[in-house]
């Protein structure tokens, strides 16, 4: 299995944000999307995740096999962690325990979400992605909000992931401890780049 990317363009409030991408990321493998904010990182995962359409090329990729974790952690507040936990499962038909145990959410699972720290939110969203079962896993900043210990358990998480045959795309600054490949966003953006006013490019 293997997600392509062949003369991919990408727009993000009407503006051409990137174009001209072409990549294979095959099974095993993590891609880290680098560049600075607003260089389309966000923009991309978006596209890829089939929740805006591209400006124009092509995206291969296996049917229901992508999951997309965003900047928000997808938590439902007033559920407890065991609840929303529960939730997932539900959705993906997938047992919920070992999940909880990656992200060593079993201490907390009775705790309302709306309770929990930041950290303890981010940890509960990513806790999605094992329940998902998905093979393609799309990232945004997946780390914001974790401490050192608990940005241990994600590694252990993804690199497990990896070595069942996943893979994984990724926008960070951090070093997520996998062989990984890098794509630099820099030289994919449009010469010349004209935002509409009061355009937030943060979240390209």
């Amino acid at each position: 299995m293997e997600l392509s990317v062949t003369d991919l363009a990408c727009q993000r409030g009407g503006a051409l944000v990137l174009q001209n991408l072409n990549f294979v990321i095959p099974s095993g493998r993590a891609l880290i999307l680098r560049g600075r904010n607003g260089a389309g990182k966000t923009t991309l995962l978006r596209t890829l995740a089939g929740l805006q359409p591209p400006s124009c090329g092509h995206i291969k990729v296996p049917p229901d096999s992508i999951i997309y974790s965003s900047h928000s952690d997808g938590v439902k507040d007033m559920l407890t962690v065991a609840e929303n936990l529960m939730f997932w499962g539900n959705v993906f038909q997938k047992p919920y325990a070992n999940a909880a145990r990656q992200m060593n959410l079993d201490g907390l699972l009775s705790r309302p979400a709306h309770s929990l720290s930041a950290g303890q939110k981010r940890r509960l969203g990513l806790a999605r992605l094992c329940i998902s079962d998905r093979p393609i896993w799309l990232l945004d900043e997946p780390t914001i909000s974790l401490d050192a210990a608990s940005v241990a358990l994600f590694e252990i998480m993804l690199r497990l992931h990896l070595q069942n045959g996943g893979m994984a795309i990724i926008a960070t600054h951090v070093d997520c401890g996998v062989d990984d490949m890098i794509l630099d966003l820099g030289p994919f953006r449009p010469v010349k780049q004209l935002l509409p006013d009061g355009f937030d490019e943060a979240f390209l």
